[in-house]
């Protein structure tokens, strides 16, 4: 199938799981995660109308994102280094992954530095996995207020990770229980925190029926990662 024919699929999938859950399918942002493919293959997707997309290291993101339409939304979905803060903002208006009330600081000093707005996620190991950053659930309540104080990060809601598991229902409970956190923060600060970044190409249905606004998907729209270089090669040759 072709990147056209995969959007129209995740889509079509994304419309049903909100219809399951009685939600609206505009409620839902898919986010194409296009890292690891280049500006070319991203194209194509453009050409589908695809404008929100995601990647996962800020120096992928500085030799792709300057090539394609100034249109498109981007988020950055990998672990951010604090070295690579000031980059990452020049490109990425999304932070997704906010996972220390450190980090958000730092973010906040260079985006006044720069005159930037960026708006952000804090990334939540719902799980409690060794395995992945992000704050854990104790933490998010703990730093809550913190975060909410600074004046030019918009925290606008939570995302998570869950460990892979080829069951997507394994990830329901993961997913139910950000929402559950999200909703308790919410009511605690006395705000809306409106988004919710879970799920991915195995799972990212069930996420939609559990509430997300944001689903990442990558190789159910892209196929199988190669490296940019072995495309780049390919093309060349």
């Amino acid at each position: 199938m072709s990147i056209a024919e995969n959007l129209a699929e995740v889509r079509s999938r994304i419309a049903a799981a909100a219809g399951r859950a009685g939600r609206a399918t505009d409620d839902v942002t898919l986010v194409a995660v296009s890292k690891t493919f280049s500006a070319e293959v991203v194209r194509e997707a453009v050409a589908a109308g695809q404008t929100v997309f995601g990647e996962n290291k800020v120096q992928e993101g500085l030799v792709k994102i300057p090539e394609l339409p100034d249109r498109l939304e981007w988020h950055l979905i990998g672990h951010l280094q604090s070295n690579k803060i000031r980059k990452a903002l020049a490109v990425f208006p999304w932070i997704e992954t906010v996972d220390s009330l450190e980090r958000a600081e730092q973010i906040e000093r260079v985006a006044d530095e720069e005159g930037l707005f960026p708006k952000a996620l804090l990334q939540v190991n719902v799980a409690d996995d060794s395995a992945k950053f992000g704050f854990s659930v104790e933490a998010a309540r703990r730093d809550l207020d913190a975060l909410l104080e600074l004046e030019r990060v918009e925290i606008r809601g939570l995302m998570t990770i869950p460990a892979f598991d080829p069951d997507p229902e394994k990830s329901r409970p993961h997913f139910a229980a950000l929402r559950e956190l999200r909703d308790e923060l919410a009511a605690a600060a006395g705000i809306p925190l409106p988004d919710l970044s879970m799920g991915m190409s195995h799972d990212y249905e069930v996420a939609v029926e559990e509430g997300a606004t944001f689903v990442r998907v990558g190789s159910a729209i892209f196929g199988e990662r190669k490296s940019i270089l072995s495309q780049q090669g390919s093309q060349q040759g």
